[in-house]
């Protein structure tokens, strides 16, 4: 029942504090304008991040006021510290990219900062549990170094993988839906009442957010949104889940982030055979590629939300030991992805040959 009302409160709160983000952007003028890229017809503001960061934080304090049931350990409120800490900071940096726009480097310089927060709130990667009860312990090793850049590159990748994810109405929030109610069934699983909660909080102000957000969108989550959701979900795939859990039951929840990862991966090696920055915004990413097929934006989303829910079904199946199946269904989904990206990709440089001559 207290997970329920964790939920139910983080919603009720998105639900009521998106339209006050709507006009806050409005007023900043964070207002993304049609054209280019984009693929709106209407300028939307764009600041419901904001609207996401209050639903989760106040859901996940008052939980902690009303249910005395549930009590936080020492080292759960000094993670929980430094979670609200570093995605304040995130926060910060994106309002001001939606509002002001910040280059590349800059930005990424304030994700690793922020990221680097967490080390000095017990955020570490120097055990890892593996499978066939065994572990990988890289301060034994003299090697903490190594746990601590794992971390980093753990939050900071999770971040732009997010990130890059906001091309569509609705596509982040409803991936990162999905993400947040894997992880849940995770860090439940093992008894992770903290990172429980708070994935509970994350899903709750998501459902709330996707109420506005939804194709067609009257308002944006904005880098402000992408940026949060990104380190709230490394930090609580952190808090804890790799101390008690097998890797695979951290990573196999986290695969339904396969989709704008693979997005990623091709837009990185696209853009560097054509001696771009990785930085460089383009028209070739996986829902550009459907929209180019002759989907509509709410088509699109939904087939994207169905590969996204094949990568959490894999996820599962991968942490019940089915290995077989998980591998099919990645197996059939990978291919799936390089068909899209490459297929069309191959369509329009000969449709673009043809009209160049």
């Amino acid at each position: 029942m207290t997970y329920v009302l964790t939920f139910l409160i983080a919603l009720v709160i998105a639900v009521v504090a998106t339209p006050v983000s709507m006009k806050l952007a409005k007023r900043c003028g964070a207002i993304a304008y049609p054209g280019g890229r984009h693929v709106h017809s209407r300028p939307i503001p764009r600041l419901g991040g904001i609207a996401l960061y209050a639903a989760f934080w106040i859901a996940a304090l008052l939980i902690q006021e009303w249910d005395k049931s549930y009590v936080l350990d020492a080292l759960s409120i000094v993670q929980i510290w430094g979670l609200f800490i570093g995605s304040t900071i995130i926060m910060v940096v994106g309002i001001w990219d939606d509002i002001r726009e910040i280059r590349p480097l800059i930005k990424l310089f304030w994700q690793i900062a922020a990221a680097a927060v967490l080390l000095f709130f017990h955020f570490s990667m120097d055990v890892i549990s593996l499978p066939f009860d065994r572990s990988l312990d890289f301060g034994a090793l003299g090697l903490s170094a190594i746990g601590l850049i794992l971390m980093l590159f753990w939050v900071v990748s999770l971040v732009n993988t997010v990130n890059i994810s906001d091309g569509l109405d609705g596509l982040a929030a409803g991936i990162c839906f999905m993400v947040a109610l894997l992880l849940f069934w995770s860090a439940n699983g093992i008894d992770q009442v903290p990172a429980a909660h708070l994935t509970l909080a994350l899903a709750g102000a998501l459902l709330g957010f996707l109420v506005f957000n939804f194709p067609p969108a009257r308002v944006f989550m904005g880098d402000s949104g992408s940026m949060f959701l990104g380190y709230i979900i490394g930090g609580i795939s952190i808090m804890g889940l790799l101390k008690t859990a097998t890797i695979l039951g951290l990573v196999f929840p986290l695969l339904v982030m396969g989709m704008p990862v693979t997005d990623l991966t091709f837009a990185i090696i696209r853009r560097k055979l054509r001696g771009q920055s990785m930085a460089t915004a383009d028209r070739g990413h996986l829902h550009h590629r459907l929209l180019d097929a002759g989907l509509t934006q709410r088509q699109a989303v939904l087939s994207m939300y169905g590969i996204s829910a094949c990568f959490g079904m894999s996820a599962v199946l991968g942490a019940m030991g089915q290995w077989i199946w998980t591998l099919t269904v990645l197996g059939v989904v990978f291919t799936l992805l390089i068909i899209i990206l490459m297929r069309r990709t191959a369509m329009l440089a000969v449709f673009s040959r043809r009209h160049s001559k």
